[in-house]
């Protein structure tokens, strides 16, 4: 993968370890409808949570295993998109900053991933999210992805979590 990306409205860029004090002003300002979702956003979010996080994404970027970008619009941080590799494919997975939800912003970003993704030889894309996250599952349903499967979340949950994941998948055709 590129390390940027120029879409409709935004950027996509590699984290840098300069992203640090942005990421946690971001995060810590969403807690409240992030953290209702993604276990690694309850119970506060620190610089020193970013600093592992920014540690993790390029130790993974260099293994191939993740490619994990800053969403930008107008240069300013608002929210994360990254590639998971996957056998024969990749999984996307995605969050937004208050203030940046209802727009349509995923959507282009998750698609411009996807495109790229196919570009690079995946053979699927595939979107998770909790059964109860509706406003999480409109993207891939928006996209053309197609409700492939439902399965059991990874342990632990954040609280509004129900422990079901619906899988969407798009496929190479």
């Amino acid at each position: 993968m590129k390390e940027t990306y120029a879409g409709d409205g935004f950027t996509l860029t590699r984290w840098e370890f300069a992203d640090e004090p942005e990421l946690t002003a971001a995060v810590a300002g969403s807690l409240d409808h992030l953290g209702a979702w993604l276990i690694w956003a309850t119970g506060g979010y620190t610089a020193e949570d970013s600093a592992e996080f920014l540690r993790r994404t390029r130790k993974n970027w260099e293994s191939g295993e993740t490619h994990d970008f800053a969403i930008r619009v107008d240069g300013a941080i608002a929210g994360g998109i990254g590639t998971m590799k996957r056998d024969g494919g990749i999984e996307i997975g995605y969050w937004l900053a208050r203030g940046h939800t209802g727009r349509g912003l995923m959507t282009r970003a998750a698609r411009l991933l996807t495109d790229e993704a196919v570009r690079l030889g995946a053979g699927y894309v595939e979107i998770k999210h909790d059964e109860l996250n509706v406003r999480s599952g409109a993207v891939p349903e928006r996209l053309g992805f197609v409700k492939v499967r439902e399965e059991p979340a990874e342990k632990p949950l954040a609280p509004s979590c129900t422990g079901i994941n619906h899988v969407w998948r798009w496929e190479r055709p």
